[in-house]
């Protein structure tokens, strides 16, 4: 691995305008990453990407880098752009556990962090760095979120999501593990019991329905059920799963390795519709994983699904799916999965006054992910719908600023209120 790294820095041009860095949401310093490897200095290149990204380890496996900096490297256009994500990786999981993480200095205020993702994590680290007393609420057994309960373990290895918790642990950080906050403990409870802000990072949980005829019957599930914990269900041998993003190709890998012998994914456009990246597509298929295209589920009876052939038009109100026409057929399949995407609970909105939310029953927020309520701030997927990992860590390294302000001025009119 180490000498397949070293050959890959060694092909980067050193471009005096780097577009790999530029096509990078988190503007990851590429170009002096490789240069800090190749003279030897890793220690300071894992420093540098902590810096800019908490979460480079993570970042560097799940983001769909084609699309990002590699797509965006030079050489990509007449060869093989470098692999700036093998390199990155690298770098990060090395150094991990040797960057020297400690708070600045210690300081009042007790912050609360509601959930563990991307978000979640990226906040606790800052914060706790700059000397905050953090707890962190978690709803599940562990800390990680979509990171640990919605991505397959052959595509992050969840152990270092282990090395980031002990990495938390280290700089002081309580987690609470199996407390979910609305329905045990609310919003004003917390406030009352000393915290200085809170911080919402709660995900999308809640998965979006097919909403067609028979999707209560026992052989239908859920994506964001699956995979939390796939051992758990019996599937059978011929599954369909509905859908077209990330999470659709997650699921059919899933399932093939799991032992189901014929796994499709049934989309109502083609492969230039799906929302899930190329790689993402060609990777399923290489596993092993079907298509059936221009289908539209309308349907599901014990046998399997039953869809109407659709098409893609384009007019005045943009593109559309309409039937080609009424006609109906039955896919036959053992198990149905949908995938469809995920929306939020609402323990916390149920249960707290002055917490305004959109449309889609997201909270709504400034650009420093202030709510409507004083001392409540949110990001993540929970704010924007359903992104990516690096996007969640660029705008929650913008909110801690926030917070840590926002502390600090309270502390600050409590001394001149003494005074």
């Amino acid at each position: 691995m180490a000498e397949h790294v070293l050959d890959m820095a060694k092909k980067c041009l050193q471009c005096k305008n780097p577009g790999c860095q530029k096509g990078c949401p988190i503007g990851t310093p590429i170009k002096d990453m490789i240069n800090l490897l190749l003279q030897g200095n890793i220690n300071k290149a894992g420093e540098m990407l902590f810096e800019n990204n908490p979460l480079s380890v993570i970042c560097s496996v799940v983001c769909p880098h084609e699309n990002q900096c590699e797509g965006n490297c030079v050489l990509g256009i007449k060869s093989s752009s470098v692999k700036i994500s093998n390199i990155e990786n690298y770098i990060s999981n090395y150094t991990l556990k040797l960057i020297d993480l400690k708070p600045k200095v210690k300081r009042e205020g007790n912050i609360g962090i509601i959930g563990s993702g991307p978000a979640g994590i990226t906040i606790a680290l800052l914060l706790a760095l700059e000397g905050y007393n953090i707890t962190i609420f978690e709803a599940k057994n562990d800390i990680g979120g979509m990171l640990r309960y919605g991505i397959p373990e052959f595509r992050l290895p969840k152990d270092v999501l282990d090395k980031i918790k002990n990495r938390l642990e280290e700089l002081g950080v309580i987690i609470r593990p199996n407390i979910l906050v609305g329905s045990v403990i609310t919003i004003e409870e917390l406030f009352r019991d000393g915290f200085d802000a809170l911080f919402i990072a709660t995900g999308l949980w809640k998965p979006n329905k097919l909403n067609i005829k028979g999707e209560s019957l026992g052989h239908v599930h859920y994506a964001i059920d699956y995979l939390r914990e796939p051992g758990a269900y019996k599937l059978g041998n011929k599954v369909c799963i509905i859908g077209a993003g990330n999470v659709a190709m997650d699921v059919a890998r899933t399932a093939i390795r799991k032992g189901s012998k014929e796994v499709t994914i049934m989309f109502r456009g083609g492969f230039e519709n799906m929302t899930a990246t190329k790689h993402e597509i060609e990777y399923a298929k290489l596993d092993g994983v079907k298509f059936e295209l221009y289908k539209n589920p309308v349907e599901v009876t014990k046998e399997g699904i039953v869809y109407i052939k659709s098409k893609i038009v384009s007019d005045e109100d943009g593109e559309r799916y309409i039937a080609v026409d009424d006609s109906k057929e039955l896919f036959e399949c053992d198990s149905i999965i949908a995938a469809v995407s995920q929306g939020p609970r609402t323990n916390i909105i149920s249960t707290t006054k002055g917490i305004e939310v959109n449309e889609k029953g997201l909270p709504i927020v400034d650009e420093d992910g202030r709510t409507t309520k004083e001392g409540v701030f949110a990001s993540g997927d929970v704010v924007t719908g359903a992104g990516t990992v690096v996007g969640a860590v660029k705008y929650s390294k913008q909110v801690a600023k926030a917070i840590d302000k926002y502390v600090t001025e309270k502390y600050e009119n409590q001394v001149n209120k003494v005074d």
